[in-house]
């Protein structure tokens, strides 16, 4: 099965996706890891990617679709894959459809995780991250075992800037500005599920687990 999640930040389609590919081997892709990974090994394009990323400057579209590819062709895609949070933008879509389509791995089903405005709040006030490895945790939902300390690497934990309520109400306008087409052309194409994003994690991933059941 190959798999789209999208949502708005704080909708937990980052917990999802993990759940899915820890409890059945999916590749679990998002561009954070993908950027952070090519950036470690200092591959040719992880070394263009840091200059972009050094500079404050977003990756180009192209750049990260190349390294979601490359890491589909060498990971075990037998077993499916779910892009986690992306694409973003039709552009994106319509891109990274061509090059998957290329490969003979289209996109099966694009799950779409509707939340409201004060779960995402909560999530994203109470989120952690590793500096280190970039584990996700919450104050409340998933805190760590200890406090500011990561569970898999020991790395101190921090909290985004962006973590701010102003700021994600601002980051929202722009996410539903961006993905409104999205949806729309996914829905179009007939492969697009909705749930519900403000649902316990255990839940959500039963819903999940139902529609995909005869594929798994």
């Amino acid at each position: 099965m190959r798999l789209v999640f999208l949502g708005p930040p704080g909708a937990g389609k980052g917990t999802q996706a993990v759940m899915l590919s820890e409890r059945r081997g999916i590749l679990h892709l998002s561009t954070g890891d993908i950027l952070r990974e090519n950036v470690k090994r200092r591959t040719e394009i992880g070394k263009k990617a840091k200059s972009f990323m050094e500079k404050g400057e977003l990756v180009p579209d192209d750049m990260v679709i190349e390294m979601m590819i490359e890491t589909i062709k060498t990971g075990n895609k037998d077993k499916g894959f779910i892009l986690d949070g992306f694409p973003r933008t039709l552009y994106q879509a319509k891109k990274i459809d061509g090059e998957l389509e290329g490969l003979n791995l289209p996109i099966d089903t694009v799950f779409y995780f509707k939340t409201s405005i004060d779960i995402v709040i909560f999530r994203l006030t109470g989120r952690r991250l590793c500096k280190d490895c970039g584990a996700n945790y919450h104050i409340k939902n998933m805190p760590p075992k200890k406090e500011d300390v990561c569970d898999k690497c020991g790395g101190e934990l921090y909290q985004r800037k962006d973590d701010s309520e102003e700021t994600i109400k601002k980051r929202l306008e722009v996410y539903n500005s961006q993905t409104e087409e999205l949806i729309g052309y996914y829905r179009g194409k007939g492969i697009l599920k909705e749930l519900s994003g403000d649902l316990d994690a255990d839940v959500v991933y039963e819903e999940i687990f139902g529609i995909l059941k005869k594929d798994l």
